[in-house]
């Protein structure tokens, strides 16, 4: 059972956070689900692994809830995604795939390193100026595959990238935080594909499992979070979101931290 409440906590801090920021949860899924993984003595090689992929899992589930709140308002842009979405599918899969070859420890060190950088990223917060407009197709797909593959390398739903990139075209803030909560979609179905792939002949992986995605903690993370990635996307609308943002910035440093002396312990 105290699994059972972690798992649903999780989902319920994940879930709000995506709808809010326009990020898929995986910042704060990943280094949560490893610590839980680990405290439940699955495999150490393949604790890192279940983690992205429970967590890519997961981002299946709150990007559609908070995408849904975002499209109420309008904030979401619909060619964008259109456009982008067969570059993010391709580079989601590559993503996991290679991400499967990773050792765990190369793995851990990989992604606490992204999360100091995404978190210096808020706390900076220098938004790249806006200089220019959308690419055309071709650009959007190149765009695409490359936030694509690091999202689902490092199991997070693109907003990281996505965000900075559409407020440098000329995209509004708001506008740009509900589009990215749609193409985590996309995202979270390539990355979640090549996650089950390569872990499907893996047979030491705790039950019930499909490939690298632990079932109990995604659907327990998952009806979390589906309750709250909605109420995340409204308050997008009606806070001023700096000082959350912050503290967001302050909890991945965190998280980062223990993940890199866990790595280097």
């Amino acid at each position: 059972m105290e699994w059972l409440a972690a798992y649903l906590l999780l989902g319920a801090c994940a879930g709000f956070m995506a709808g809010l920021f326009g990020v898929g949860g995986g910042t704060v899924l990943v280094p949560v689900l490893l610590l839980l993984f680990d405290a439940q003595h699955f495999p150490t090689e393949h604790a890192m692994h279940l983690a992205l992929g429970t967590s890519m899992a997961v981002i299946l589930f709150t990007s559609l809830a908070s995408m849904r709140k975002h499209h109420q308002h309008n904030a979401v842009n619909w060619r964008i995604v259109r456009d982008i979405t067969p570059g993010i599918l391709s580079g989601a899969v590559l993503g996991a795939l290679l991400a499967a070859t990773i050792p765990t420890r190369g793995l851990g060190l990989f992604f606490a390193l992204f999360l100091c950088f995404a978190a210096l990223q808020i706390l900076i917060d220098k938004r790249p100026h806006a200089a220019r407009q959308l690419p055309g197709m071709t650009g959007l797909t190149l765009t695409g595959t490359f936030t694509g593959g690091l999202s689902s390398l490092v199991s997070i739903g693109g907003g990281t990238l996505i965000i900075p990139f559409l407020l440098w075209c000329n995209v509004p803030l708001r506008k740009a935080i509900g589009t990215s909560a749609a193409i985590g979609f996309p995202v979270a179905v390539g990355g979640t594909l090549g996650y089950i792939v390569t872990g499907l002949n893996i047979h030491t992986l705790p039950q019930p499992n499909l490939g690298f995605v632990y079932l109990p903690a995604l659907a327990w993370v998952a009806l979390a979070s589906v309750l709250t990635a909605p109420l995340g996307a409204k308050a997008t609308h009606h806070l001023k979101i700096g000082l959350l943002r912050k503290l967001f910035a302050v909890l991945l440093l965190a998280l980062a931290s223990n993940l890199l002396l866990k790595m280097l312990g």
